[in-house]
């Protein structure tokens, strides 16, 4: 079972990034699918989160409107598309897993939580 993070990188304030999550050895179907971020020096945080069967999808409120999660069970892919990014974007970005949906407290970080983490990709914000 492991899940893994690609698409981060390098961009200026205003630009826009899509993370890309891919599992292998599971199938997303089941499972919802959230996306967390660490600042260096701060805790890990919810972004955002998309539920398995019916897709209802959450955000935070520092990147409600900017950040859309979406999720492609065919492809066994679950996507972050970023636009209008800030400096304070800057973190180390993780994908996890967790049975069923996103549940009242989807933001909260923890292995209890969400039992599948990913390794992380970093995106950097240049003001």
């Amino acid at each position: 079972v492991q899940l893994v993070e690609s698409g981060g990188g390098l961009v200026h304030a205003g630009g826009s990034l899509r993370l890309s999550c891919a599992a292998s050895g599971f199938t997303l179907d089941y499972y919802a699918i959230g996306w967390f971020r660490q600042a260096p020096g701060k805790e890990r945080e919810g972004v955002s989160c998309i539920s398995s069967s019916d897709d209802i999808t959450y955000y935070a409120d520092s990147v409600k409107g900017r950040l859309t999660i979406s999720r492609d069970n065919a492809k066994n892919m679950v996507y972050l598309q970023m636009n209008s990014l800030k400096p304070e974007d800057t973190a180390v970005y993780y994908c996890a897993a967790r049975i069923g949906s996103c549940g009242s407290r989807w933001y909260e970080y923890s292995e209890r939580n969400y039992g599948y983490w990913g390794q992380g990709t970093q995106v950097t914000v240049s003001s």
